[in-house]
Parts: C-alpha cells; structure tokens; sequence
C-alpha cells in the first residue's frame, strides 16, 4: 500500500463529505492506494482548524495557495464556491496535481472550457462529482440499459426536484443570488448528467427558466426556482427534464424513468436502494414493474455491506467517488466523469437558459 496526501479546499457540507470519504475509503474498497489527510482549506484560520481537528488532518490553512503548492498534497479536492474553482483547478495543474472538482465545473461556460484545457494539457487526473448516478441502482440501470434487456430506448423523463426554497417567505441568502447559485446551476447539472450516462448526448433541446419568488423579504432573487426542458438525444430518443427547489414535499427527488421496446425502469433517489424493473415478457397477466432490492450483485454494493436489501446511503456515494478517484490515479488512466463531462454537462446549461430567453429550441452544439 502507498499514502497519497490528501488536500481539502472547503470544510463545509461536501468538504466534510469528502473527508469522511477518503478516510474510509481504503478499508471499505481495500485500495492499494490509502489516503492521507494532509490539509485542509477554510475561509478563516479558526475555521481551518477546526475542521482540522474534527475530521483528521495534519493541518490546516486559510489560504488555498498555500494547500495546493504544498509538497505533501498529491491530491487535491475542490469543495469551494464555484467562482473558486477555477483558477483553483489551473493552478493545481500546473503543479501536476491530481484534482477532483465538485459540480457545477465552472461558474460559466468559459470557466469550464477553461478548465477542461487545463485538465488536458496537464496529463494529471481529473473528476467531476456527479455522485447521485453511482448509485448500485443506478449502475444497474445504465447495465440493462446498455446492455439491450430494454430494447430499444424511446423516451426518457427525469427530475431532481427539492423543496429548500418551497416557502415564498424564506429569506434571501447566497443560493438566491447569481445564475451559478441557482436551479440551473445547483440541481440541473446532476440529472442532465444522469440522462447523459443512461442515455447518451442530448442534441437539442427547448427549455422555460423561471424565477417563482422574485422576493425574498424585500431582496431580489437573481436566479431560477425551477426549469423544464424538453429534449432530444444523439441515439433518436426523446426526453423531458425537470428541475426545482420549489417542489413541496420533495426532499431528495432525483428521479428518472426510461422506456424502451421490451422493458422500462424507474427509480426515485428517495428509495435509493431500489429500483423498478418492468420486463415485457412471459404471461400477459403477470407482467407488471417489480422492485428489485440492490445487494451484492449489484455494481459497488459489495464493499458496503454483504447483505442484500440493507442499503447504501448518501455519504456511500461519495465513497464510491473516492474509491474511482484513486484507481484512476494508481492506473494512471481516467475514469469517468472527467472534467469533460463537466464541460458537456454546463454546455447543455447554458443551452438551456438561452433557449429560454429565445423561447426556442437549441442546438447544443452551438454551445
């Protein structure tokens, strides 16, 4: 086994994930690899060492420069405002370090265009966290996808739909300021990432952005509540998308159903660890959706738990993105979702939001 130094940009809700990550990441998936957790990055110097302190790392610093130039930090893990990321990410390449970035890529299109020439030009690793589709569900769903069990696939719908900012009298904060911090920029890159992996490219699309609550207790919102897009795919399918943290009663509805000539899917982030199976064979009276429990047999469940039905949750899928991270390093070969797909990802975005405005449909590729 070989320590790999692990650096932190953020402490918060995903940089305390991502700590948890790759402190248990070597005993659960047994990697030859074993990280290290060397520094950590705040905002404040007592912020630093706090999160120091609770989650285990050598050190702390208020100033990313500082973490990302240290010798000791071969990887570094981006957990900071998205008009961070970029010049972090550059700057991490240059130095040869290998980087995983949180989602969205960029703040904009260019920042992510930016990056991913960054990425390329510096043969380091680099990984986006798009961690909702690795779920063993969702694996499974992209193997019988793939795989033909399906048929031919004619239609996908999918959403991510959250309530945070379902009541019109919650206050204004950071998440209600600027197109980055909004739906499109929050909830959209994670199930337009889903489609993509399920699906395949989305071609074109027609989009509505709105903004529901333009006030939040006298303070303007200068984002999006929610989106609908419909789309269509490079394989001839045809989709709809949906996104908003204005959906009453929905808490983690990253959701998604998928037809196809011999079988459908469906499956709903808040029963993570199932997924709905409809096979269009044998006796006409006993077809029906069945729900099929993940366990060992499926993709990346193994190393949690040998029992089928007991259940992987939320921070298990930050795991799984450890565990990805560090075999691409060990092989020196990238493992998908590189920063390309956050690229592709953010394209489809801005597509989005400018179909909205035009009120027509869009090429991605223009983007």
């Amino acid at each position: 086994m070989t320590e790999i130094g692990i650096g932190i940009i953020g402490g918060g809700y995903m940089g305390k994930a991502h700590a948890v990550a790759f402190s248990s990441v070597g005993a659960i998936f047994g990697t030859a690899l074993r990280p290290r957790l060397e520094m950590v990055c705040a905002s404040s110097a007592e912020s630093a060492e706090r999160y120091r302190l609770t989650y285990g790392f050598a050190r702390g610093t208020d100033d990313w420069r500082t973490l990302v130039s240290d010798p000791k930090v071969d990887a570094i893990i981006i957990a900071s405002p998205q008009e961070t990321h970029r010049e972090i990410a550059i700057a991490a390449f240059a130095l040869g370090k290998h980087v995983m970035c949180e989602k969205p890529l960029g703040a904009s299109l260019d920042d992510s265009r930016a990056m991913h020439i960054a990425a390329k030009d510096s043969g380091a690793i680099h990984m986006i966290g798009f961690n909702y589709i690795r779920t063993p569900a969702s694996q499974y769903a992209r193997q019988l996808i793939t795989s033909g069990r399906l048929g031919d696939i004619t239609y996908f719908r999918g959403e991510h739909t959250e309530d945070f900012y379902a009541d019109p009298d919650a206050p204004a904060t950071w998440r209600t300021s600027g197109m980055a911090n909004g739906t499109m920029g929050d909830l959209a890159p994670h199930m337009i990432n889903g489609a993509r992996r399920l699906m395949g490219p989305i071609t074109s699309l027609s989009a509505v952005v709105e903004t529901v609550h333009s006030d939040r207790g006298g303070v303007a919102v200068t984002n999006d509540d929610q989106a609908h897009m419909m789309v269509e795919f490079e394989n001839g399918a045809q989709g709809h998308i949906h996104v908003s943290r204005i959906a009453t009663g929905r808490k983690m509805g990253y959701s998604y159903e998928v037809h196809g000539t011999k079988g459908a899917i469906r499956f709903d982030g808040e029963d993570q660890n199932a997924l709905h199976l409809y096979l269009r064979e044998g006796p006409e009276a006993e077809q029906g959706f069945r729900k099929v429990l993940t366990g060992p047999a499926h993709p990346d469940y193994l190393p949690f738990c040998q029992g089928p039905g007991h259940g992987t949750g939320y921070q298990d899928q930050i795991i799984i993105e450890a565990h990805d991270f560090l075999m691409a390093i060990e092989k020196n070969q990238l493992v998908w979702p590189t920063f390309e797909e956050g690229l592709e990802v953010n394209r489809v975005v801005a597509a989005a939001i400018d179909s909205s405005a035009k009120r027509a449909w869009v090429s991605v590729a223009d983007y």
